[in-house]
């Protein structure tokens, strides 16, 4: 019994890797026991699933470990899953972000990166500690897991070998990582002594975060004579903005709301119901006459405002105005929501599966909208593997290309990190005009992406904790502590100067954004809980994609260029 208990821990040292149920035993206990300790909280504050980092550590440092050529693969699987699944999660919104206001707020992001890998650079030649260990540091610093992969992956290339001192700079410098974003906010919060009332009513109104990516309804009276007689499809070239007029009340009439077309008749004293973006409201209502409060759901009780999803794989990558759904059934479609986002329902904008539209008009019209648009949530719970797995392919194709740049002397490859990451932002961006479904649900990307996380993260943990107590102890570990925490903080309290006083951003949007240069959920949570607004939501959405894409590639760079 007891040599069964041994080997079953131990590994039968006949079998390759132990034999699969050993290995399958370690990994399955170091993720287990990672994210039971993930749900403690100090001060309100979880390490999450970097637990499962240091659960590893401890199996590793006794010896309760894997093969190493297993425990590899079983790394690298986990990254391009993990890796891949959050290209899809934001691939749809990488491009968009960088749109007017969005561009304000990658800079800052930016400049968070590019700060953190300067001082990292200059404390590996102050210091002469390896730019394999720094890097660690710096990954575990800024809290990003993928750089900590990619750093790892470029590492191998580059020499054949792991180097375990990657991931004892990451699991040292992590948990002050985390605390010091946060102390990072509430430093800058004491310094530009806000004024929370005021920021919560600025951010609310939208003058904290000027992106486009929401939409507002606005009831407006016509005063413009300029309008007066117009059809709405010839005034849409005046405003040049993008807006939707989604009902109108003829002040010559039985007062009661209709819908409208691109054939509507406008009038002096009309009223209308308009949806578009915050930015462009107040240029709207300038243009059209002034703002008003209307009861629209009192004046015509006929119509019916729902929201509807679209599921059928055939109206992937149309337009909405192929779709004809005013002309064929009498309903207007005035917003689309895209992975939470509200977007204007302009006549060109390309429906993906799992939007969700907004479509108003009589209880059969939306009926029959309905009918064409598919709404039916059991075919979108049906994953659609083959842009996963074809995905993933072109990925690893792509990482393993090797790209020669002047100065460099050893070509660059994306790697097992960036390859994947960015075939899967292109194929979730522009697979849709291609009639390639790449929607996956939400819960079915979250398990993809904690999969892959959870078996990267133990792999990591066995593979360092051999060495790990030595170094801490003996080797000057305890130092990378305070580096770590200088390339958290140094960044953040910069670019936080910066954002206020040169770009004027309210102090919510600024703590989304920060938070969202270190890509990091922790302090996303404490940004949210400061308000009750979305404000640091949006501002962290915004700056993610590109942040992450960063984070990526910079890991690998100083690997390439300085191991």
């Amino acid at each position: 019994m007891m040599d069964f208990i041994s080997n079953m821990f131990q590994g039968y040292p006949d079998l390759w890797g132990g034999g699969v149920a050993h290995s399958v035993l370690i990994l399955s206990l170091v993720i287990a026991f990672g994210i039971i300790l993930a749900k403690i909280k100090i001060a309100g504050i979880s390490l999450g699933v970097t637990w499962i980092l240091f659960v590893g550590i401890v199996f590793g440092h006794f010896d309760l470990n894997l093969d190493e050529h297993l425990l590899h693969f079983m790394k690298e699987f986990g990254l391009i899953l993990f890796v891949y699944s959050i290209g899809l999660q934001v691939g749809p919104g990488f491009f968009s972000a960088f749109k007017k206001g969005g561009l304000t707020l990658n800079v800052i992001a930016m400049m968070v990166v590019f700060l953190g890998v300067s001082i990292t650079v200059m404390l590996h030649f102050i210091t002469g500690i390896p730019i394999t260990t720094m890097v660690g540091i710096l990954s575990g610093a800024v809290t990003n897991t993928p750089g900590l992969g990619a750093a790892q992956q470029a590492n191998s290339d580059l020499n054949g070998v792991d180097a375990p001192e990657i991931a004892l700079g990451y699991a040292v410098a992590y948990p002050l990582g985390v605390v010091g974003i946060i102390l990072s906010l509430l430093l800058l919060k004491f310094v530009f002594r806000v004024n929370t009332k005021k920021e919560e009513d600025e951010a609310e109104s939208g003058l904290g975060h000027l992106q486009e990516l929401t939409v507002r309804p606005i009831s407006l009276e016509i005063r413009n004579e300029a309008i007066d007689g117009k059809r709405v499809k010839d005034i849409r070239p005046l405003v040049n903005r993008q807006f939707v007029i989604s009902r109108i009340r003829h002040h010559s009439g039985d007062q009661t709301a209709e819908l409208v077309n691109s054939d509507t008749v406008l009038h002096l004293d009309d009223q209308i119901l308009l949806i578009s973006n915050p930015k462009d409201i107040e240029a709207i209502a300038v243009f059209f006459g002034k703002q008003v409060n209307v009861e629209w759901e009192q004046l015509n009780k006929e119509l019916i405002s729902r929201r509807i999803l679209i599921t059928k794989p055939e109206l992937n990558g149309k337009t909405l105005s192929q779709l004809k759904i005013r002309n064929n059934f009498g309903a207007s479609v005035t917003r689309v929501n895209r992975s939470g986002v509200d977007l204007v329902a302009s006549p060109q904008l390309q429906l993906q599966m799992g939007d969700r539209v907004t479509v108003v008009g009589s209880e059969l019209a939306v009926g029959h909208a309905e009918k064409v648009l598919g709404n039916s949530m059991k075919r979108l719970d049906h994953p659609n593997l083959i842009p996963i797995f074809l995905g993933i392919a072109l990925g690893c194709i792509l990482g393993s290309l090797p790209f020669a740049f002047p100065g460099i002397p050893q070509p660059v490859k994306l790697g097992l990190a960036g390859g994947p990451l960015i075939v899967s932002i292109l194929i979730s961006r522009f697979g849709p005009k291609y009639k390639l479904i790449t929607y996956t649900t939400m819960s079915a990307n979250l398990m993809l992406r904690e999969i892959g996380i959870a078996i990267f993260l133990a792999c990591v943990g066995l593979g360092a904790g051999e060495g790990f107590i030595d170094t801490i102890i003996y080797k000057g570990g305890y130092v990378w502590i305070g580096y770590g925490v200088v390339i958290t903080m140094v960044p953040l309290l910069i670019a936080g100067i910066v954002g206020r006083y040169l770009f004027k951003l309210n102090y919510y949007t600024l703590a989304g954004v920060l938070s969202g240069s270190m890509t990091d959920p922790p302090a996303l949570a404490y940004s949210n809980d400061l308000t009750s607004t979305d404000a640091p939501a949006v501002g962290y959405a915004t700056v993610y994609p590109l942040t992450m894409f960063l984070r990526v590639l910079t890991a690998q760079l100083l690997i390439i260029l300085l191991a």
